[in-house]
C-alpha cells in the first residue's frame, strides 16, 4: 500500500514568512510555496490551509523514487526531527520543483506579454491607415 507523505517547513525568507508545502506518495514529488507575510502562529497556518486547500497550486510532479517502509528507532527519529527543525531550510528537490513552476510562470508570462505587443502594434498599424486613408478622400 502507497503512501503520502507531506511536510510543511515555515522560514523566513526576507522580508516575508513563507511556508514550503511538499507531498510525495504514488511516485510523485509536488511542493507548493505560500506567502504568509507576518510570522505565522500554528492555529493561523491551520486555519490557512482548511481555507485555501483547494486553491493551492503545486508544481508539476516530479518523479520519485518509493521509499521502503521500515522501523526506525525513536532516538534516531528524534534526532532527524530535530535537525529539520534547526533550519536545514528546504530540501534541493523542492527548490527544483519551485524553480519548475518559476520558469512556467515566466514563460506563461512571455507569451502574454507577446500577444500584447503584438495586438498594440497591429492596433497602432491600423490607425496609421486609417489616417492615410483619411487624407486621400479629398477635400
Amino acid at each position: 500500500m502507497e503512501t503520502m507523505v507531506s511536510t510543511l517547513t515555515v522560514l523566513f525568507e526576507d522580508p516575508f514568512w513563507i511556508g514550503i508545502y511538499e507531498r510525495e506518495g504514488y511516485g510523485r514529488y509536488e511542493v507548493c510555496k505560500i506567502t504568509f507575510g507576518a510570522e505565522p502562529k500554528d492555529y493561523e497556518v491551520y486555519a490557512f490551509f482548511l481555507r485555501n486547500w483547494n486553491q493551492l497550486k503545486f508544481s508539476p510532479a516530479l518523479e520519485a523514487e518509493a521509499k521502503a517502509d521500515k522501523k526506525i528507532n525513536p532516538k534516531r527519529l528524534q534526532r532527524h526531527v530535530n535537525r529539520q527543525i534547526v533550519g536545514l531550510g528546504i530540501g534541493t528537490k523542492a527548490q527544483q520543483a519551485l524553480k519548475v513552476q518559476q520558469e512556467q510562470g515566466k514563460l506563461e508570462r512571455k507569451a502574454r506579454s507577446r500577444a500584447q505587443r503584438e495586438a498594440e502594434k497591429e492596433r497602432q498599424f491600423e490607425i496609421r491607415q486609417e489616417k492615410r486613408k483619411e487624407k486621400h478622400r479629398g477635400h
